[in-house]
C-alpha cells in the first residue's frame, strides 16, 4: 500500500510542478493528457474562460474499438489535431498531467501533431 501512495504522491508533485508554468490562452489552449488503466482522455482547455474547447476519448461512439495501447493512442491525438483544425486552432500547450513523456503520452502527442497541430 506504502508504494501505491507514493506513486500516487510522486505524481501528484509532478502535475503540480508542471502546471504552475504553463495555463491555457484563446489563442494557444492547454491539450492535456489523462489515462487510466482501460481509457485515454484528451482535452483541449482554455483556462482563462475555465471551459473545454474540444475532448476525444476511447470511451466515444466512433473510437468504441480502439484500446488503450501506443497505435490505438495515435488515432486519438489525430482526432483531436482534426476536431480543433474545424474549430480554427492552429498551436495548443501540451500538458503531459504528471505522466511522462513516453509510449501512450508520445503517441498521443505524436498523432496531434500529424493532424497540423504545432505544440
Amino acid at each position: 500500500m506504502k508504494r501505491v501512495n507514493d506513486k500516487k504522491r510522486k505524481q501528484l508533485k509532478r502535475k503540480i510542478h508542471i502546471r504552475k508554468r504553463i495555463s491555457g490562452t484563446p489563442e494557444r489552449p492547454r491539450l492535456t493528457v489523462f489515462r487510466s488503466n482501460k481509457h485515454v482522455y484528451v482535452q483541449v482547455i482554455d483556462d482563462t474562460k475555465g471551459v473545454t474547447i474540444a475532448s476525444a476519448s476511447n470511451i466515444e461512439a466512433e473510437f468504441k474499438g480502439l484500446k488503450n495501447n501506443v497505435a490505438d493512442a495515435e488515432k486519438i491525438g489525430q482526432a483531436i489535431g482534426e476536431r480543433l483544425a474545424a474549430k480554427k486552432i492552429e498551436a495548443v500547450v501540451f500538458d503531459r498531467n504528471g505522466y511522462l513523456y513516453h509510449g501512450i503520452v508520445k503517441s498521443i502527442a505524436d498523432g496531434a501533431r500529424k493532424s497540423g497541430l504545432k505544440f
